[in-house]
């Protein structure tokens, strides 16, 4: 066991050494498909790579997920495995999750003690939210059918191997908005004689808060963020135009499409009162990851049976996952696994001094061999 532990801390590293960014993913792609190969495994490569691993005669069939990009951040971390992509890093542990989900490929393939069907997903492009939708539209749904969907999501701050999750709303839609403002620029000394766009755009700024705050139920888990202010000012220059971009979260489509009608209100409101000219346009990138009951029961089992804390009904988590377009097609369940609460390990997702904890690639392996079996029926000449 050492020894797959060792191979597995390996693997992770090297992954975490060469990241790649969505839609990038040319040698991630190569060495997750000759790993699969080296195991007998049928391998399909499209945007992404798909594992296939048979096991006796049943006709269920389950998909395990895991994502495969990076992220446009500088690594900070001083540790022996850095990136060495300049400006590229794992800072999500997308390294991690692969590797997981290899382990458990290694391990189901020399023991396929089931009736069944295992399909391993590796998606490209998570993080932009483009790369589930990719996998779809290849029609890997339709070359593989599946009985049900999982994936793991690993959590900073959280104790290593605890497994939580929650049946319904898990992670938040994600939509991102801009808002154009278009008046009448001037001399920076005579305001009076223009009305000009930032101040415009400073009142949109403050107004955008008061959707969460006054137009919504409290605990309805929604954030509005203003994360861009461009203009055309200049030192001496009053902006003519100004272009507010940010994103809003939700945890239903029915406050996802609140949130877009108040802040169109909101802008209209705004654009009488100044007269001038505010267009607003949303787009939904993520939707709202839902996980369905059976799937999510298998996963508290089977959290259970690999020796880990489980926590049934955890809290929905802000962030969002491409993971959504999977579970609207297919019932899911998309789980959190801790990563630890101290050091590199216990910094958010995202940070540039973030790592992956390699503590956690045996566990995480174990959970989803724990899961497979729980899925499909013990194959009767292993019993």
């Amino acid at each position: 066991m050492q020894a797959f532990e060792q191979r597995l801390t390996a693997r992770r590293q090297d992954f975490h050494r060469n990241p790649e960014l969505g839609f990038q993913e040319k040698r991630t792609k190569l060495e997750v498909a000759r790993e699969l190969r080296a195991l007998g495994i049928d391998v399909h490569e499209g945007s992404g790579v798909v594992g296939v691993l048979h096991g006796g005669q049943g006709n269920r069939a389950i998909g395990l997920r895991a994502d495969m990009d990076a992220l446009p951040i500088t690594e900070t971390t001083s540790h022996g495995h850095r990136s060495e992509t300049p400006g590229v890093m794992h800072a999500c542990g997308h390294d991690g999750h692969m590797t997981m989900l290899l382990g458990a490929a290694e391990r189901l393939a020399k023991d396929p003690d089931f009736e069944g069907t295992v399909v391993f997903l590796f998606q490209p492009n998570e993080e932009l939210g483009l790369g589930a939708n990719a996998m779809i539209d290849e029609g890997v749904l339709k070359q593989f059918p599946l009985d049900e969907i999982y994936a793991i999501h690993n959590l900073p701050g959280a104790p290593t191997g605890q497994v939580s999750t929650r049946t319904g709303i898990i992670c938040n839609s994600e939509t991102l908005f801009e808002i154009k403002v278009t008046g009448q620029g001037g001399h920076a000394s005579m305001p009076h004689t223009g009305v000009d766009a930032i101040t415009v755009a400073a009142e949109l700024v403050l107004a955008l808060q008061s959707i969460v705050s006054r137009k919504l139920p409290p605990g309805a888990g929604t954030v509005v963020s203003v994360t861009e202010l461009l203009t055309d000012g200049q030192r001496n220059v009053l902006p003519g135009q100004a272009v507010l971009k940010g994103d809003y979260r939700a945890r239903s489509p029915q406050d996802r499409a609140a949130v877009e009608k108040f802040m169109r209100q909101i802008a209209e409101g705004v654009s009488a009162a100044h007269g001038v000219s505010v267009t607003v346009d949303c787009a939904t990138e993520f939707i709202e990851t839902i996980n369905a009951n059976a799937p999510t029961e298998a996963v508290y089992r089977a959290g259970r049976a690999a020796g880990c804390e489980v926590v049934e009904d955890r809290q929905p988590m802000s962030f969002s996952e491409d993971f959504a377009h999977f579970c609207s097609a297919v019932p899911g369940c998309f789980l959190l696994l801790g990563n630890g609460e101290t050091g590199a390990n216990g910094q958010p997702l995202h940070a540039s001094d973030y790592d992956f904890n390699d503590a956690l690639l045996p566990i995480g392996a174990e959970f989803w061999v724990q899961l497979v079996r729980d899925r499909l029926p013990r194959r009767k000449d292993s019993q």
